[in-house]
């Protein structure tokens, strides 16, 4: 389930600019956000999708029928359902040959792979993909879980592992940390301070 943004921190002493946590900053990038359902990958990964929309680039989802993509959630986080593109597939081998052919359109900015609980991407087609991504200028984020070791390779530009903590009824600081940075180095971090559901762990 995603969570509402009410505000974002980043220390002052470690911001960088652009924000490390935009399309800008990982455009042209291999990105993997690794979570489990219970942690902030959705909230972190639908800011992504807000951010490209805002900036007036084409964002698409692409997803297995066990996908934590719910509408609902999406639509609360302010995205635009109607301009966003939801490709649904049968594992993440599928998933990753769906973005290839999607960012060789040059049409996207940012493409989004929800490998499910088996992120199996062969390395020829990862390689391909890096190239693709940076040849286009095009953010590709791969969702990942378990939020264990890295699980998709080398070729990953960006690593971070998503968290939440609960600090009041309805209130939840989600926050990221970096595993791995290719061009900064784990020297930053983001912090959101979100609204959740009644209910939520």
């Amino acid at each position: 389930m995603a969570l509402l943004p009410l505000r974002s921190v980043l220390s002052p002493e470690t911001r960088p600019q652009p924000d490390p946590w935009g399309l800008a900053a990982i455009a042209g990038r291999l990105v993997e956000i690794a979570g489990a359902e219970d942690s902030a990958a959705l909230t972190m990964t639908a800011r992504l999708i807000l951010d490209a929309q805002q900036a007036g680039e084409q964002a698409v989802w692409i997803a297995p029928s066990e996908s934590l993509f719910f509408a609902p959630d999406v639509l609360e986080s302010g995205i635009d359902l109607d301009a966003l593109v939801v490709v649904r597939v049968p594992d993440s081998a599928a998933g990753a040959r769906a973005a290839d052919k999607l960012i060789r359109s040059s049409s996207f900015g940012l493409v989004i792979v929800d490998t499910g609980s088996t992120p199996r991407v062969p390395v020829p087609l990862m390689a391909r993909l890096a190239s693709l991504a940076q040849r286009n200028h095009t953010a590709l984020v791969f969702l990942t879980q378990p939020a264990g070791t890295s699980s998709l390779g080398s070729l990953i530009s960006l690593r971070v592992r998503a968290r939440r903590q609960r600090i009041a009824a309805d209130r939840f600081r989600c926050w990221l940390e970096v595993l791995k940075d290719k061009r900064r180095g784990p020297t930053w971090g983001h912090e959101e301070v979100c609204r959740g559901a009644p209910g939520m762990r």
